[in-house]
Order: structure tokens, then sequence, then C-alpha cells
């Protein structure tokens, strides 16, 4: 099979694999529907995460199912299957709590911008739609695989409630997304904090009710000019650096709630200034597959369509131009097609 290979900071190749394999009886080897290059993708990219050695890349997939091991009877070949970027046995003390993606046994995927993809953990993992959906939903399933997923978990995190209002740190897919699970929660208002129009426009179709672009500080003043002084009541934070958790953290009222999804970059946090704020703070990597029943039925009902933040479309041959269009910000999410 052919898959995606980083070799280096801005070098990423598409080379020549060997098969996936069954390796376990847990195991499940997939065909790619589609799959797609993720923010978190542009760490390793820009040498902000190492790269000590040549490895493939990718952790978002739906696709077909082609084999299974012994062990699998939840999903069999020929299903149309939505996975998470964090396997789980989903029968663990973790997981039985909801809490699948610190799973006992989990593994992050990694290899998933390829044709064929091995699931380890498919009995938990994987869920099945009731019949092959058409091609059209396949964008938004591929979404909800994790940017719908990790905004689902930040809005969560944050303690969105109805009548509330929510302020979104970030405006990639994850923060985008964001917004779709704080407007599917009920908040009454939703503040977007982005520089870009494109995303403005589209973070205003999920269901935005107010932009910010200022940053740092004066984005903190905006935020407090807009909620009379006090701060929201939930801020979701999808970015990852010291600056957006910082703003963050400064933008929730007292009492109220912090949920970060961005992977921390450099983040620090002030133990005595958090004690002081009395905000909350949660976060961590998603707990997907908690949520994928409701969000694919959100998806297939066509009561939320996420993959409009895919706004970029590739042959998977072209990954590497996908990774370059999202760190040059000339596309939000780069959809690749086997």
């Amino acid at each position: 099979m052919r898959g995606a290979v980083i070799h280096a900071p801005g070098d990423v190749r598409f080379e020549t694999l060997d098969d996936p394999r069954i390796l376990k009886p847990t195991d499940a080897i997939i065909r790619t529907a589609v799959t797609c290059v993720c923010g978190s993708d542009l760490w390793p990219w820009r040498g902000l995460d190492a790269t000590d050695e040549a490895h493939p890349m990718g952790h978002e997939y739906v696709g077909f199912v082609e084999e299974v091991g012994a062990e699998v009877t939840a999903v069999k070949p020929g299903q149309f299957v939505v996975g998470s970027f964090a396997t789980s046995d989903n029968t663990c003390a973790n997981c039985r709590n909801g809490w699948q993606s610190n799973c006992l046994d989990r593994e992050f995927m990694s290899t998933c911008q390829a044709e064929y993809v091995r699931i380890p953990h498919a009995q938990g993992t994987l869920v099945a739609t009731d019949e092959v959906p058409g091609e059209e939903f396949w964008p938004s399933l591929l979404a909800v695989s994790d940017v719908m997923g990790t905004g689902w978990y930040a809005a969560d995190a944050a303690e969105v409630r109805p009548g509330s209002t929510a302020v979104v740190v970030g405006d990639g897919a994850v923060g985008l997304c964001a917004v779709i699970a704080a407007k599917e929660m009920g908040a009454e208002r939703i503040i977007a904090m982005s520089r870009h129009e494109p995303r403005q426009k589209l973070a205003r179709e999920f269901g935005a009710t107010h932009i910010v672009t200022e940053r740092g500080d004066e984005g903190v003043a905006r935020i407090k000019e807009l909620t009379d002084g006090i701060g929201a009541d939930s801020v979701l934070e999808c970015v990852g650096t010291a600056q957006a958790m910082r703003q963050a953290l400064h933008s929730a009222r007292p009492g109220g709630s912090v949920g970060f999804v961005g992977v921390p970059h450099d983040v620090a946090v002030d133990g005595q200034e958090l004690f002081f704020s009395h905000v909350g703070l949660r976060g961590g990597p998603a707990p997907v597959r908690r949520y994928l029943p409701d969000l694919i039925e959100r998806v297939l009902s066509g009561h939320i369509d996420p993959g409009k933040v895919f706004d970029l479309t590739l042959p998977l041959e072209q990954v590497a131009e996908g990774y370059r269009a999202m760190d040059e910000r000339r596309a939000i999410k780069a959809l690749l097609k086997p």
C-alpha cells in the first residue's frame, strides 16, 4: 500500500509501505474511505515536535472493514466504520467511566494517512453505521473521528449550559467544531476569537454570535467588555499555546470553566493564580469514543455538518501539499482521498 511518512520538519513523502496485518485477535484492518491532515500534525511538520526517525503519519479515519481478528464481533468485513484517534477496549474501568481516551490499553493512532490501516482494540474502538452512508456524509463523519469529537469535549469540559456565554479560543478545525458543540449544548452567546475572515464566516455559520479579533490582554479586555466586566461562563481553549491558555483562563468569570483540548506546548499554569481565580480547568485527549454514537446520528440526520471545515480536497498522493496549505493557512483542514 501507499501512505504518508514524515522524514524531517517540512518533509512529508508519499511512499510505498508494508500492508497492515492482523497482529492480535483484537485487531481489524480497514480500507480508508477518506482521511486528512490534522492541525496537531503541523507540530512535527514545523519542527516543534521532534522527528527522530522517519515514521507514518495520521490519526483520523473512516473506512470499510476488510478483515477482523478472531475476537472482534462488533464489526464485520464490508461495514463502514468510524473510530477514534485513541483506541480503547471499552471495557476497562476508565472506559466504563467514559474516559476511553485514557483506556488502560490505549494506543494512539498514527498511521492513518494511508490506503489501509490496522485498528487495535477494534471491538471497542470502531462504531459501524447501519448502512454505508452516502459520500456526501464522509467528510463530516471523518470530522467526528477527531476534530468534532474534540470540539465537543471542549464544550463538555468547559461545562457549556443552555443560556450561557461561551468563548472559543482558536479558529482551526477544532475551534470551529467547538462552536458547533457550544451551540448544540444551548449556549446563548458564542464568542469566536478569530482574525481570519473565511474562518469568521464559517464560525458564524456554525453558530457564533460575536467575533473577537484581538489577542492576548487585548482579547481578554474585549471579552470582559462583552460580559459586563465579569468574563464568560465557559471558555474552550482549542490551540495549545501558552498565550491561548493564558487568554482562556483570564477570559473566564469566577466560577466559570475552561476546557482545554489544544495539545499543550510550553504551557504553564500558575497554581496560585488559578487558586484565587475560582476558575475550573479540565482538558486532555478527548474521549471521542464516548460521543461517537450521538455525533454520528447528528451527522447522518443532517443536524450538524462539521465536514465544512474541510476547505481543501486532495488525492492522498498529494498529502504534502495538504501540510503546506494548512501550515500557510491557505486551508483550514485538508481532506485526503485515497
